[in-house]
């Protein structure tokens, strides 16, 4: 067993993307569910309110007692993850029919968004690494939830906020991309890999505001859900592209010592998984099935080897290759 001073070391070591183990966790479980795998996907959502629980004791403990180390991290990118992982509990809890606790989760999320975005995004640099994403990730999980409770509701203005946060989402990945150093593909550390995961994420807000509509919530005109439709089908088709491209690049450039960061490898990993099982159910393309339940069990892997090297660190009290 890890001792607890090197357990504490390691924790008080936390960088802010550490909610990254959240998001990966709880997307790996929305995609178990979406497979059939109900009981293993309630014990990774188990462990992922764990981890948000403690992550959330942790950021009002920062923003109470060392508000300057708070400010400070709340700038980073990395702090992001804070919105997206509160987003993809309140997604997984929704597919539970727990919609109070998922509505508790939504207001929650949008509250830390508005806040953490516009500290982001003021202190954004020219060639940053993957988390630069976070920008997009964070505020498409926000239109995810949005449009998932919206469709269970009946709720037109939820569906249509959600709206305007798809777009707003392809509009702050366009500018990460601007941000984004290119030579992370090769060098980086495991959150390179977001750059898919953001278009995998903004692909799944598309299925869920296209699932969203019906004939007794008219939501869309033909003309807005044929543009929807292509957008949703070409992002997906990035992201898988970017998908294999990534793979490639870490075969190319092998980076397999434990780093954090690659939670943020597991997050698209599973994410590019939910988001093609969400597509094929939304326009019924059957065959988008097989290939997204492949990638579902491709994320549960890649996840056990990032816990077993978390794991490992934690026992050794130290944080990890930075």
């Amino acid at each position: 067993m890890p001792g607890i001073p090197g357990l504490l070391t390691w924790w008080a070591r936390r960088p802010p993307a550490a909610g990254a183990a959240v998001m990966a966790t709880g997307i790996v479980s929305v995609g178990l569910d979406q497979t059939g795998a109900e009981t293993l996907s309630l014990v990774f959502l188990a462990v992922a309110c764990v981890l948000w629980l403690a992550l959330a004791a942790d950021f009002a403990v920062r923003l109470l007692g060392q508000p300057r180390r708070w400010a400070a991290e709340a700038r980073s990118p990395g702090g992001l993850t804070a919105v997206a992982a509160t987003a993809v509990l309140g997604t997984r809890f929704s597919a539970l029919g727990a919609r109070a606790l998922a509505e508790a989760l939504l207001a929650l999320a949008a509250v830390l968004w508005a806040v953490l975005l516009f500290l982001v995004l003021r202190h954004w640099k020219p060639r940053m690494p993957g988390t630069v994403f976070l920008a997009c990730v964070a505020t498409q999980e926000l239109a995810v939830l949005a449009a998932t409770l919206a469709a269970a509701g009946s709720t037109v203005w939820l569906a249509r906020a959600a709206m305007v946060l798809f777009w707003l989402g392809l509009i702050l990945y366009g500018l990460a991309f601007a941000h984004f150093d290119p030579r992370q593909m090769l060098v980086g550390a495991g959150d390179h890999w977001i750059l898919g995961g953001a278009l995998a994420n903004s692909a799944l807000c598309g299925a869920k505001l296209l699932a969203a509509n019906s004939a007794r919530m008219y939501l869309w005109n033909d003309d807005d859900e044929y543009v929807l439709r292509n957008v949703t089908v070409v992002l997906l088709v990035l992201d898988l592209t970017a998908y294999a491209v990534l793979l490639a690049a870490e075969a190319l450039r092998p980076r397999l010592r434990y780093d954090e960061r690659r939670w943020a490898t597991v997050f698209p990993m599973g994410m590019s998984a939910v988001s093609t099982l969400s597509v094929a159910a939304a326009l019924g393309v059957g065959w988008l099935n097989p290939p997204g339940r492949v990638l579902v069990w491709v994320a549960v892997a890649a996840w056990l080897a990032v816990a077993a090297g978390a794991a490992l660190t934690a026992r050794g009290g130290t944080p990890g290759p930075r």
